[in-house]
Formats: C-alpha cells, sequence, structure tokens
C-alpha cells in the first residue's frame, strides 16, 4: 500500500535533521550507531585484520547455522561513505548469512572526509584481491565469492567489478547492488526525476546526498571517475551478472536503475526490481517486513540462479 499521510508526517519530521552532516560528519556516525544497534553476541561471528595495501582492514565473518554453499557474499556497509561501519551492519549481516545460508563477510573500509575517494573503493578491491587471489579467511575459491552492498556500499560494489575488470587480476561472476548510488549529481539538477520526486521527506534527503557526496569527493575531477559514478563509464563489457534492486521512495531509484539498463546495453546479465512502498534503506529493517521478505526472495533466486533465463 501507499504512504498513509500519518506515516508521511513522520517522514518529513525524522528528514528533517538540523545537524549539518559536513561540519558535523561524526554526529551523523553517532546517530547512525544508535539507529543501527549492533547483536554481535547473538551470532556466530569473527573478527579478524586482512592485509590490504599496507593497512589491515577489519572484517567481520557471519557463517549461518545451516550452511547451504561454499559461497562466500563479500558485503560492503552503507552510510554515504561517512557514517556506517560493520557495527552498525552486523544485525543485517547476520540476517543475510541466515537468509541465503552462505557465509557473508562484511568489510570496515576507511571512510570519508579523513579518507577521501578514492580509499574506501581501493580498500573493498584490495580485499576482493586478497581473497580471490589467496582464497582467505574465508578458505573458499575466490570464484565462489559474490560482491554486495547497499546504497554506498552498492556504489563501492559496482566500483570493485568495474576495477576487477579494468585490471585483470581476478573476476567477479556475481554483484548484488541494492539500491545504489551510480552517479554524480544529486542536486535540483539531476536528469532524474527520482532525485527532486523523493529528495525530501523520505529519511535521505538530496541535501543529505549532496553532502556526503562533497565529504567523499575532494577533488572535482573525480566527479567523472567511474568508480566513483559507474554510470559514467563507456567501458561496462564483461560486467559480472547483477541484481539490482531499487526503493520506490528513493531518490536515488532512478539512477541505480539506469545504470542496470546500461549494463545490459553492453551485453550484462541484469534483474533490476523496483521494491514498492519501499524507502532507501529498508534492507535493515527486521526480517517480518514484507519488503524485506521479497527482497530476500529475489537474493536468493539470483544467486541459485532461478530465472536465469530472464531480464
Amino acid at each position: 500500500m501507499a504512504i498513509n499521510p500519518l506515516m508521511r508526517a513522520v517522514l518529513n519530521a525524522l528528514s528533517y535533521r538540523k545537524t549539518d552532516v559536513k561540519m558535523n560528519y561524526h554526529i551523523d556516525r553517532i546517530i547512525n550507531s544508535v539507529m543501527h544497534p549492533s547483536f554481535k553476541l547473538r551470532y556466530k561471528v569473527w573478527d579478524r585484520k586482512i592485509m590490504a595495501g599496507g593497512y589491515e582492514l577489519p572484517v567481520r565473518a557471519f557463517t549461518p547455522k545451516h550452511l547451504r554453499t561454499q559461497e562466500v557474499i563479500l558485503f560492503f556497509h552503507g552510510g554515504g561513505w561517512v557514517s556506517g561501519n560493520i557495527e552498525s551492519y552486523t544485525k543485517t549481516c547476520a540476517d543475510l548469512a541466515e537468509q541465503t545460508g552462505r557465509r557473508v563477510l562484511s568489510v570496515d573500509y576507511r571512510r570519508a572526509p579523513e579518507y577521501p575517494f578514492p580509499r574506501a573503493a581501493e580498500d573493498c578491491y584490495l580485499i576482493a584481491r586478497e581473497l580471490f587471489l589467496h582464497s582467505t579467511p574465508t578458505e573458499t575459491a575466490g570464484n565462489r565469492i559474490i560482491l554486495m552492498g547497499d546504497s554506498a556500499g552498492g556504489n563501492l560494489a559496482a566500483a570493485v567489478s568495474l576495477m576487477a575488470a579494468d585490471r585483470k587480476e581476478f573476476r567477479i561472476k556475481k554483484q548484488i547492488l541494492l539500491y545504489p548510488s551510480t552517479f554524480n549529481d544529486h542536486s535540483e539538477t539531476s536528469p532524474f526525476p527520482s532525485i527532486i520526486e523523493n529528495g525530501k521527506g523520505f529519511l535521505l534527503t538530496s541535501k543529505r546526498l549532496c553532502a556526503y557526496q562533497d565529504l567523499y569527493i575532494q577533488n572535482k575531477a573525480d566527479l567523472c571517475n567511474p568508480y566513483f559514478a559507474p554510470l559514467m563509464s563507456d567501458h561496462l563489457e564483461h560486467q559480472p551478472k547483477t541484481l539490482i534492486v531499487t526503493a520506490e521512495y528513493d531518490p536515488l531509484r532512478d539512477e541505480g536503475e539506469a545504470y542496470g539498463e546500461k549494463l545490459r546495453k553492453f551485453g550484462n546479465y541484469v534483474l533490476i526490481h523496483r521494491m514498492k512502498d519501499a524507502l532507501h534503506g529498508f534492507f535493515s529493517l527486521p526480517l517480518p517486513f514484507t519488503q524485506v521478505k521479497q527482497c530476500y526472495r529475489w537474493i536468493n533466486e539470483f544467486l541459485d540462479g532461478v530465472n536465469e533465463n530472464e531480464q
């Protein structure tokens, strides 16, 4: 069903934060952590650090009670490249492991503004490279690793896939992008209607998107870099099989779908689903929510190859 007037009023109130993200990004991180508390002790998890590019990056692994396959999901969290971390995504990744029957490895890449673009993308690439080439710490063959991320994490997953195709060090077979950021303009000049239609009053605002982008991109020349804005790439051949899920009331909806369509034009296998009546970030909601259940159906069908003859 559509969002009712009472819910719309609540969303408007929640969407209006007086905090200036660019000036007080550390406060935004605290708010993000409070909104996504960690329940680490309830799940079978383990933490370690992987050496990547001379730096030890924290990772958290989640093992389901019933392991269906040796495939591993390498997960990159959202948060506008600024706010999220593996703590705030512990519940989401634990649910992901249980619902897919696969081990999940969550990466705590370095965040902006302390580490601006391309640091987060390079961190994620280096972790993927380590796993694909050396099969640690998951002890699984590299060709069984699936990239996945939501929001800014979806952006990073797409960037890693582009890097892998360009650098030819390893090959990614599948990626899952949940409401990803794929373009370089989230202001009123954006060519995508969803930025205007959903840019106010739906939790994630266009103003907040612009603030996150300004914290992440500190060199304007990087705005057209495909590793920041994958939709800007004109070399999308040999990309992995891709599942893209967008949300109806999300300012990022149209650019995520546009990226899927462009991948198709380059001959890639792509499934695009728009979640009806959903907001940006819905995947982190509790499992009983209808949209979360449907999203897991799409994810498992994609992972199991159920609809490989459809696009």
